[in-house]
């Protein structure tokens, strides 16, 4: 319940409590508390008992946690039957990255090149596309330059 309280808080959070309770009800502040926190607790625990009781023998194994969507999603992904590991472990994400890379900048992929591609490879593969570092060469004042309708 109180995992994430450091030591500085506990200290902190133990003088506030005599300052406002003083130091004489402070000890049956602490038992009133922690009487409190033990009926809820005993309450939450025989509700989840009737509701076993009521929801019949094949619910025996019903935990209240599986009801939260994170836990029942990794309880089912942890689960081989559907052999989702076989088909997580068959990715590999920098081969499939490299090969988008390609794809993406024109260049042809080799089935047997390494993922990353040396740059004599990739100077010597890119030979059809547009240097953008080079000036453009003068055309002629009659001729009107392309127009990308997607650029617009």
């Amino acid at each position: 319940m109180f995992n994430d309280i450091g030591p500085l808080e506990l200290v902190t959070l133990v003088v506030l409590a005599v300052l406002v309770f003083g130091p004489e009800k402070l000890p049956k502040m602490i038992q009133d508390v922690t009487r409190t926190i033990r009926k809820i607790r005993e309450f939450s625990e025989s509700a989840k008992a009737d509701i076993r009781e009521e929801l019949g023998p094949e619910f025996k194994d019903f935990e209240f946690e599986d009801l939260n969507p994170k836990t029942f999603i990794r309880k089912q992904l942890d689960n081989d039957e559907l052999g989702l590991k076989e088909i997580r472990n068959g990715f590999d994400l920098k081969k499939e990255m490299a090969e988008v890379t390609d794809a993406v900048h024109s260049r042809d992929t080799d089935s047997s090149s390494s993922s990353s591609p040396s740059p004599s490879s990739s100077s010597a593969s890119s030979g059809g596309s547009i240097d953008m570092t080079k000036k453009p060469e003068q055309s002629d004042p009659d001729e009107r330059p392309p127009f990308d309708a997607d650029a617009t």
